[in-house]
């Protein structure tokens, strides 16, 4: 679905991520680890086309999109869940759903919001409601029905868990998860190794910008050095 060639990226003159290479294959959860300032969320807007890309490719379905526009690409099947959620506050649910769904004809709007209360009932009860109202949980699981809307192939999701009660968490979790068995290709950016390693299918690893893992999640849990030099956590633990 995703390939990342050699990637070099960043904000004008300030490089965050140095020529790092992965794959995401197709209906597939691929996890983005490391430390804060490794460069995840650079790699996720570079990808989206909110950052300025100095060198390497960027290749969707085996097409570059390299230089395309951050609206083209959410044409092209696209869709990001931002760190922080990023909703329009003084807009009702319905209303930021209906802002997730601006690429395409507006009468695939009441279909599309069907399926996202589908997933999170909660929404559905609070569709009148304004945004900034919405508990933490709740506003997450509208970032990823805003993202829904879009009727994305490729799902970049920034920090699903930051902030969130545990039971929230489940939830919007178990959202993706189904997402997932019904064929969408999704990237995950996480703080929690732990959940990330028990859902995604392969990981990789950035440090200072750098690339420094990729392989299975299986084998990222069982490199202990890697999770104390670069996650944050002990060998033993």
């Amino acid at each position: 679905m995703l390939k990342i060639d050699n990637l070099i990226c960043g904000y004008g003159s300030v490089r965050a991520v140095h020529g790092i290479s992965f794959e995401v294959p197709t209906g597939s959860v691929f996890a983005l680890l490391g430390p804060n300032g490794a460069g995840k969320t650079s790699t996720v807007m570079a990808i989206m086309g909110h950052v300025d890309i100095h060198d390497g490719h960027i290749l969707l379905e085996g097409s570059d999109i390299t230089n395309r526009g951050p609206i083209e690409r959410v044409g092209l099947g696209i869709a990001l869940v931002p760190e922080g959620r990023q909703l329009f506050s003084d807009l009702t649910v319905e209303e930021n759903l209906t802002i997730g769904g601006y690429a395409y004809p507006a009468d695939r709007d009441p279909a599309k919001r069907e399926r996202v209360f589908g997933y999170f009932p909660l929404l559905f009860e609070r569709r009148g409601q304004l945004a900034g109202s919405l508990s933490g949980g709740e506003q997450q699981m509208l970032a990823i029905g805003r993202a829904l809307m879009a009727e994305p192939r490729l799902l970049l999701v920034d920090e699903l868990s930051l902030g969130l009660m545990p039971k929230m968490v489940d939830i919007c979790l178990g959202a993706l998860m189904k997402l997932k068995r019904e064929g969408l290709t999704i990237l995950l950016v996480e703080q929690n190794t732990a959940l990330a390693l028990d859902v995604a299918d392969r990981v990789c690893v950035l440090s200072s910008g750098a690339q420094v893992f990729q392989g299975t999640a299986a084998e990222a849990k069982s490199t202990g050095s890697l999770f104390a030099r670069f996650l944050g956590v002990s060998e033993g633990a």
